[in-house]
Parts: C-alpha cells; structure tokens; sequence
C-alpha cells in the first residue's frame, strides 16, 4: 500500500470483548459504515441498530442522551447544539400552522420571542398568562384548542414555583401537550410529574463548568420517534466532543448540585437578614411564596437565589463590581458563583399588564451560586452591600 493510501487507511485497532475503556471514547467521526450496501440500506429504513451520519445520530451522543433520559425518569433523548437550540428544535417540531400555545410572562427571554417572534411569524398564535394564574390556564386551555403549554419552574430569575401536577393535569385534560424548562431544576427533578417533553441547557448543571454548550430534548421515545426527523432536518447537532465533555461533568453532577443547594439556602438566609435586602426569592425559605409547593414537588431548592436590593441601577452597579467571588456573567450553573446585576436584567423584563407578573424590579439581583465555601460568599456579599450602599 502507497503511504499516500495507508494515511487515510490507518491500522485498526481493536479491543478484546473482556478488555474495555473505563470513560467512553469520543467517536470524533461523522461518517459511519457497514460492511455492505444492503445492511446500510437495513440501516436506513430503520430495520437495524447503527450510526451512518453525526449529525442523525452518533455513539458518543447516543450514550449521553440514554443517560439523560433514564436520569429524567424517560425513555428517549435528543441533543442539540445549545439550549435554546432545544428549544427552538422542540418548539418547530411540535407546532404548525393555526397551532395555540400558552405562554408565561416569566419565562426565559429567548422563549417568550421564540414563541412570539418566529413561531408567530409562521401562523402560530399564543395567549400570555401568569404561571400563578391557574383559573386562568384553565379557562384559556377550555376556551381555544391548545397545542402546547410551554413553562418553566423554579422560573427564571425569580424562581417561582409552578403548579406542575394541576398545570400538566388541566393540559392533558384539554388535548395539550406540556413542555417543561427544566434546567434549573435539574434531571432529578419532576421526573414524576405528568409531562409530556423535558427541555434542558446542557450548558449549566450538566456541564458544570462553564466551557461546553448542549441542550437536550426529553420525553417518552413515542414523542421523540415523531420529534426525530425534522430536528435532524434542522441541524443542531452536539458536537461529539463536546458531548463527552458534558458526560464528563455529569459524573460529579450530584456532588457539585448538592453542594450548590447547600451554598445556596445560606446565602439565601444570610441575605433575607440582611436591613438593605427587601426580598429573597428562594423556594428554599420558609416565606417564599411557592415553598410548600416546591417541598411537595422536588427534592431540593435549587442554586439561584435572587434578591431585591434597595435603589436600583446604581446601587446594583457598585454592589456587582465589590464583588471579588462573583463574577458578572450571564448562564448559571458552574462551580463558581455568578452574578447579573438589575442592570443586564432589561432582557427578562415583560412590558404591559403582566409586568408585574414577572416580579422584576429596578434592584433585582441574580446569584448563580457555585461550590465555594459559603462562608467566603457571605463575607463577600456583606462587604459587596456595605459598599453598594457607602456614603
């Protein structure tokens, strides 16, 4: 064989079926093949398990997505490039047009105008409510064929705590499917709630560090096999490598989670004493509106804490740069800890009669806590509030 010929036919090298890599390997191909046109056209059809294209399908993929699945408590999983790539995925594989969805005045940003913006672009209606706003879920759902109810809980950044049992109940009832931002609850949590389709930013708690994007579609593997096609049509494939990076993360997913939520309720605490904080927005704290509820419904509270500090842009600003653990930085989710000052909180603001709904005010903090020593990110907020507020 030519040298010319052998580079691009390497030696293969395989493994004894008793001797196996510990971590997965990364199967940086996009291309696959069988030893035979007839068993690839088996493979097309659908008659046999395999891989022939990345951006379909892909084993670095495939095992992350099995992980995902079963931790969600579902049978089927699809990766994307990004979270809002999930979103956007599920959103346009999920709606044509004449299709209703209900929407939330607290939900994500790129949500609300995916909805709004592009999906309205293309004969998609939408009706906006309160995630509070119960009777009014029901009356809406009751009064317009509905095809999906998009929400979130803990909500972003004010954590409120939607009712999933009764919200999933009074869609199902009603012939509605219900997609579930999930992401900052995390995989092990509502896995037993009634809903039909998972969405998470990889990018955050599965990660964990800051340096991979992912997202991930999750549901029953009767709504992904509908799902499938046009996802894989639209393109946003996870990168193989980028894919083993977030299994990587997810090996220490329920220390680093575990930790987070520790942090976060002594933070939480901390800042609910303190006389220059109005408002703590924890699902953690006995007087958060939605903490009954969240007992009922997760096994732990969460990592984001937000705060309503008094003043406003300014007060915000020179709190956010006193910070020495806090970055300012958007996301969450990472093993250091966060902050999103009231002033790059514009995005998240909703204009009308529903503003109030979202509950943001001029001196809404963020904090995305990470797994530093509490006891350094409580001197570090008492320092970042004395000087926020200096004469």
């Amino acid at each position: 064989m030519d040298p010319s010929t052998r580079v691009n036919h390497p030696p293969e090298v395989e493994l004894a079926p008793d001797n196996r890599p510990l971590v997965g390997p990364i199967y940086q191909s996009v291309k696959f093949s069988f030893d035979d046109s007839v068993e690839t056209e088996r493979y097309l059809r659908g008659e046999r398990e395999g891989f022939f294209y990345s951006r379909s399908s892909n084993p670095t993929l495939r095992q992350l997505e099995r992980l995902l699945a079963e931790l969600q408590g579902r049978t089927d999983c699809l990766l994307t490039g990004s979270g809002v790539a999930a979103i956007a995925a599920c959103l346009l594989a999920l709606c044509k047009a004449g299709d209703h969805v209900l929407l939330f005045a607290e939900s994500y940003g790129p949500t609300r105008y995916l909805v709004q913006g592009l999906l309205g672009r293309y004969g998609v209606r939408h009706r906006l409510l309160s995630i509070d706003d119960l009777d009014g879920i029901e009356r809406a759902l009751a009064e317009q064929p509905t095809r999906l109810v998009v929400f979130e809980s803990p909500t972003n950044p004010i954590t409120k705590i939607a009712d999933i049992g009764r919200i999933s109940e009074s869609a199902r009832r009603h012939g509605a499917l219900t997609v579930l931002d999930n992401t900052f609850a995390g995989f092990h949590n509502h896995g037993a709630q009634p809903v039909d389709v998972y969405l998470h930013s990889l990018t955050k708690y599965a990660s964990g560090h800051g340096d991979v994007m992912g997202g991930a579609i999750i549901a029953e593997a009767s709504v992904i096999t509908g799902m499938r096609r046009d996802v894989t049509m639209l393109g946003p494939t996870l990168d193989p490598h980028a894919a083993f990076l977030i299994q990587r993360g997810m090996r220490t997913y329920f220390l680093r989670y575990e930790r987070q939520c520790a942090n976060a309720l002594a933070v939480a605490r901390f800042l609910a004493a303190h006389p220059r904080v109005r408002r703590v927005h924890y699902p953690g704290l006995a007087d958060h509106p939605g903490h009954a509820l969240a007992q009922r419904q997760m096994r732990d509270f969460g990592a984001v804490v937000s705060f309503d500090l008094d003043g406003g842009i300014a007060e915000g600003d020179r709190f956010a740069n006193a910070l020495r653990y806090f970055s300012i930085s958007a996301s969450i989710g990472s093993t250091e800890s966060l902050v999103m000052p009231p002033r790059l909180l514009g995005g998240f603001r909703v204009a009308g009669p529903l503003a109030a709904a979202a509950a943001i005010e001029p001196g809404t903090v963020r904090l995305s806590i990470g797994v530093e020593d509490p006891r350094d990110l409580i001197e570090d907020l008492g320092g970042a509030l004395d000087a926020a507020f200096a004469a």
